[in-house]
C-alpha cells in the first residue's frame, strides 16, 4: 500500500500548484488543478472506499484488497491526469506573467539549505540531493529505482518545477506498483509488542522526512510516541526566503514551501 503515499502526495501537489497559479493571478490554473484533485479523490473512493484513503493501512498489511476493475480504472485515470498535467506545465512555463512572479522570488541558496537542514521538495529545489526513497530505499523503493527531482535555483520557480516533476514520478511509481502487485494475503496477524519495546520509523513524506519513535507499554499499548514533522525544520528556511521580497510575494513563497501550521504531516 505504498501506493497510498504516492496518491496522497500527487493530490496535494496538484492542489498546491493550482493555488500557486491563483496567487499569481492565474485563476485558470487553480480551477484546472482543483478538477484534477477531485477526479483523483473520486477514483480513490471507487477503488478503496475512501476519498482520502484513511484507515487503509493497518498493522500487518492493508484493510482491503484491490479489485481488477478498480486497477483498470486507476490506470485510465492516471493516463488522463498525466496528459492534462503535461499541458498545464506548458501553460505555466510559457505564461510570462506567472514566470515573472516565480523566478527569483523567495530564494534559498544551496549553501543556506545545507546549513539549516532544509528537507523534502524544497530542499531538492535548492540542489540538496536528499530523498530517503533513493538514499535508504526500503521495500518497495529498492525495486522501483526512484528518480529524485532536483533543481538548483532555490526560488518559487524551482519549487514549482520540482512539484511538476514529482507528479510525473509518482504516476510512474504507481503504475509500476500496480503492475507488480502480487496475489496472496493482504494482512497477517501482528503479535503485541512486549512492554518496553522500542521502534523507530523514517520515511520520505510529501513534505520531507518524517521520523517517528515509539515505545510500547503494558498490554501492547503505546507508552510514548515522538513524531518529527519535516515542517519543523523547514520553517526557519521560509523565514529567510521571504527576506527582501515584497509583501504580495509572501503568499507565493509560503505556498511554494506549503508547510504545516499545526506540525502534523503524518
Amino acid at each position: 500500500m505504498h501506493r497510498r503515499g504516492h496518491q496522497a502526495a500527487r493530490a496535494r501537489q496538484r492542489l498546491h500548484l493550482g493555488a500557486l497559479g491563483n496567487d499569481a493571478g492565474l485563476a485558470f490554473g487553480f480551477a484546472q488543478f482543483t478538477v484534477l484533485k477531485e477526479d483523483w479523490l473520486r477514483a480513490n473512493e471507487y477503488a478503496f472506499g475512501h476519498r482520502y484513503l484513511m484507515d487503509m493501512i493497518v498493522p500487518g498489511g492493508v484493510a482491503g484488497d484491490l479489485a481488477a476493475e478498480a486497477m483498470g480504472e486507476l490506470r485510465v485515470g492516471m493516463e488522463a491526469i498525466e496528459s492534462t498535467v503535461d499541458s498545464l506545465r506548458t501553460v505555466y512555463n510559457e505564461h510570462a506573467g506567472l514566470q515573472d512572479r516565480f523566478i527569483q522570488c523567495g530564494n534559498v541558496s544551496p549553501e543556506l539549505a545545507a546549513q539549516l537542514g532544509l528537507t523534502g521538495l524544497a530542499a531538492r529545489a535548492s540542489a540538496q540531493a536528499s530523498d530517503l526513497r533513493v538514499d535508504h530505499p526500503n521495500i518497495p523503493y529498492r525495486e522501483l529505482e526512484v528518480r529524485a527531482a532536483m533543481r538548483r535555483n532555490g526560488d518559487v520557480a524551482a519549487r514549482v518545477a520540482v512539484r511538476f516533476d514529482e507528479i510525473f514520478e509518482s504516476l510512474r511509481l504507481c503504475r509500476l506498483i500496480l503492475d507488480r502487485l502480487s496475489l496472496g494475503e493482504t494482512r497477517v496477524a501482528v503479535p503485541a509488542p512486549r512492554a518496553g519495546a522500542f521502534g523507530a520509523g523514517w520515511v520520505e513524506g510529501w513534505r520531507g522526512e518524517v521520523f517517528i519513535a515509539m515505545e510500547a507499554g503494558a498490554d501492547g499499548r503505546i507508552r510514548r510516541c515522538h513524531p518529527h514533522d519535516p515542517s519543523w525544520q523547514n520553517w526557519p528556511l521560509l523565514e529567510h526566503a521571504v527576506m527582501g521580497n515584497i509583501v504580495p510575494d509572501f503568499p507565493l513563497i509560503n505556498k511554494s514551501f506549503n508547510l504545516s501550521y499545526s506540525g502534523h504531516d503524518l
